[in-house]
């Protein structure tokens, strides 16, 4: 059956996403259409912030293009000599904080140790911090995009754990959204399921899946890739079928093959 992804491709071009490599594998033909497209912005003043680690607490990372745009400072600046001298290091013998394991493995490309990978959300990371620190450390620091939800500020806020945020990248509709939408119902028909990677993406995607796919919407099973997800999708009335356990290609995969059977 035609499975439709609303996400970000994977940044190695070349290597097939996970998430179309899981779905075939469960017998099912998977399109991935691209929803955002990130901007990096601030990157001096996040490359300064970076090369200070004794002024942070720790850093949390919660997305995968934050993990990126420290790769950015150091290409940018020439200075990733010094961060694998001895910056790393220093980061190192702090905390450094991450949702779900794509951020997790990018962290570590970087030579840093992540902590709470398996988390899968901000809500349950911000539990584990809590957890961890104490209220008279330095402040984490946590780089992020624009449109970030303040479950996790808030909640560390509120237990007094200190707090410092810098937007590095701003996110948009993707240019070619709705071209690429029209094409695809116009090439494969309705999809039997349609797959949400992101509030942002419903915010996006939504209003043109409901008129490309007219009376056939509520043939369609809709998945999401977490609770955040489901609960953007639920607030737009519509009927979610199944959410991954994990936001995992393999956890995603099962629950949609389950839906569809």
């Amino acid at each position: 059956m035609h499975v439709l992804l609303l996400k970000e491709p994977r940044d190695e071009e070349s290597a097939p996403d996970p998430y179309m490599k899981e779905l075939e594998s469960h017998g099912h033909k998977a399109t991935l259409i691209p929803v955002l497209s990130f901007k990096f912005v601030s990157l001096n003043t996040f490359s300064d912030k970076l090369f200070q680690p004794e002024k942070h607490g720790g850093l949390i990372f919660t997305s995968p293009r934050a993990v990126e745009a420290v790769k950015m400072c150091l290409d940018m600046g020439g200075r990733r000599e010094e961060w694998n001298k001895s910056i790393k290091d220093k980061w190192n013998s702090k905390s450094i904080y991450v949702v779900g394991k794509a951020t997790a493995a990018l962290v570590q490309s970087l030579g840093l140790k992540p902590l709470g990978e398996d988390t899968g959300t901000a809500d349950v990371l911000s539990r584990l911090i809590i957890e961890r620190e104490d209220t008279d450390i330095p402040p984490l620091f946590f780089p992020c995009g624009s449109i970030k939800r303040e479950v996790l500020p808030t909640a560390l806020r509120e237990n007094g754990v200190p707090l410092e945020t810098l937007t590095v990248y701003q996110t948009a509709e993707h240019p070619d959204l709705e071209k690429n939408l029209k094409n695809y119902f116009t090439e494969q028909g309705t999809p039997a399921c349609i797959a949400f990677f992101s509030p942002s993406g419903v915010k996006f995607c939504l209003e043109a899946v409901r008129r490309l796919s007219g009376e056939q919407l509520n043939e369609i099973k809709f998945a999401a890739i977490g609770p955040t997800t489901r609960d953007a999708m639920a607030a737009e009335g519509l009927c979610v079928s199944c959410t991954a356990e994990k936001p995992t290609a393999e956890h995603l995969a099962a629950a949609i093959a389950t839906a569809l059977q």
